[in-house]
């Protein structure tokens, strides 16, 4: 049995763990609640501009079709995968979903195959792609807890390049739709072509008779400049939720570890008791011992 003065230090040991976790649960908690907020913000936003796509698309009709982001390649050989990861740890399975999931995806891949080209967000999911052995094509680092448009627009410029200039034929997007600080869900979106993503999707949740619009200049137009703001801001709000979503998952990770370290105390406490009562009792036996060898 570890003596009194043992269990006494791993009580302090774990009391002092305890009080950084409960502070890292209390911040997470504060950045949660501004996360949530900025997400609140942009959904209406990322769906209006979604709508305004798919109504721009088909008054472009046939000519939306000779657009570059929205044309399918006539194969698939080369697909780019994009992670969206947090730049730091204990956050619970957060990260590593993602990573099993996009590791998922580029075997699935493999089989059919096609090739992969690397792009990840946040330094855990650079780091895990690079240790695994794969290179990265690019890898955006320093902004997970707060994203700013830019690093959004950043990241698309990147992907539309590639995709354009027929280095790759299909992007897709990995990330944790924030659901709420117990509940993030690993997504998977197409990016690249945007034909399935906008032009078909979301149909049978719009009314069948449309408002007449006149656009100027011709919807041909106005839908160059908005497939890319779509693609910008599709990224943009992946970002904004996997903040929120890591922060939940952080706060969470964070409350249990504190429950934990409280019921480590309390078995610790108990120790102490036991050792303290068997070091009482062995001090009583040796009086009593030294009492009869003097009688």
């Amino acid at each position: 049995m570890a003596s009194q003065r043992d269990v006494k230090n791993k009580i302090a040991s774990v009391k002092n763990i305890q009080k950084i976790t409960r502070a890292m649960e209390m911040v997470a908690a504060a950045r949660l609640r501004r996360a949530e907020q900025r997400i609140t913000a942009l959904r209406p936003y990322a769906d209006a501009l979604g709508r305004m796509t798919r109504q721009a698309a088909k008054a472009a009709g046939a000519e939306a079709t000779r657009l570059p982001l929205l044309v399918e390649h006539d194969s698939e050989e080369r697909r780019a995968l994009l992670l969206i990861t947090g730049d730091r740890g204990l956050a619970g399975a957060f990260n590593s979903q993602i990573i099993r999931a996009g590791v998922r995806q580029e075997g699935e891949w493999s089989d059919e195959g096609a090739a992969t080209t690397w792009y990840a967000t946040g330094r855990r999911g650079v780091s895990s792609i690079s240790f695994r052995g794969f290179e990265l094509a690019g890898s955006y680092v320093g902004f997970a807890d707060r994203p700013a448009f830019a690093d959004a627009r950043a990241i698309a410029d990147d992907l539309i390049t590639a995709f354009v200039d027929g280095h790759v034929d299909r992007v897709e997007m990995v990330y944790n739709a924030y659901v709420s600080p117990l509940t993030q869900h690993v997504t998977h979106q197409t990016l690249l072509p945007v034909s399935h993503e906008v032009i078909e999707e979301g149909e049978a949740d719009e009314p069948e008779v449309q408002p007449l619009v006149d656009y100027e200049p011709d919807p041909e137009q106005i839908l160059r400049r908005l497939v890319p703001d779509y693609i910008e801001t599709s990224i943009y709000r992946a970002l904004v939720e996997s903040a929120a979503g890591f922060f939940g998952a952080q706060m969470t990770a964070m409350r249990s570890a504190s429950e934990n370290a409280g019921e480590l105390i309390t078995d610790y406490t108990l120790q102490m008791n036991r050792a303290r009562q068997a070091e009482i009792t062995q001090e009583i036996m040796e009086v009593v011992a030294g009492a009869e060898g003097v009688s």
